[in-house]
């Protein structure tokens, strides 16, 4: 015997849920690009400020230690070496900065002779980066 169903549907498939997915992967990858793009530079111990910003549109990371070694977007090299390595690095854009991770124990003159070698490698912004000072 042959059973009738009178409300026989066609299946469907659910847009809305497919979409809530998709924009949530696409919020989720959107951030983990944004943070990383951020961090180019090795961990120091960063001196504190209460208006420090993190400027997002430079191009090379210098980074200095406390006991002197200097790295250039996280490769080692000789202080003797920056000016012409960043000259090297400069020349790929038209309006080169650095952005210059200095340890917060890192003596005043050691810091003075990393600037002299930027400024000697033609590059004039320069920006100084520092921890946040939480407010509460």
């Amino acid at each position: 015997m042959k059973i009738r169903q009178e409300n026989a549907r066609k299946p469907r498939i659910e847009m809305l849920p497919l979409i809530d997915i998709v924009f949530l992967l696409l919020v989720f990858f959107i951030y983990a690009m944004l943070s990383m793009a951020v961090h180019k530079a090795l961990p120091v111990a960063l001196p504190k400020s209460s208006t420090a910003k993190i400027d997002k549109q430079v191009v090379l990371s210098v980074t200095v230690r406390s006991d002197g070694t200097v790295f250039l977007n996280k490769r080692r090299i000789p202080l003797e070496d920056l000016a012409d390595a960043l000259a090297e690095q400069a020349k790929k854009d038209r309006d080169p900065r650095v952005l210059l991770f200095a340890d917060r124990n890192l003596s005043y003159q050691d810091l003075f002779h990393v600037l002299d070698q930027i400024k000697i490698a033609g590059i004039s912004k320069i920006s100084l980066e520092a921890e946040g000072i939480n407010k509460r």
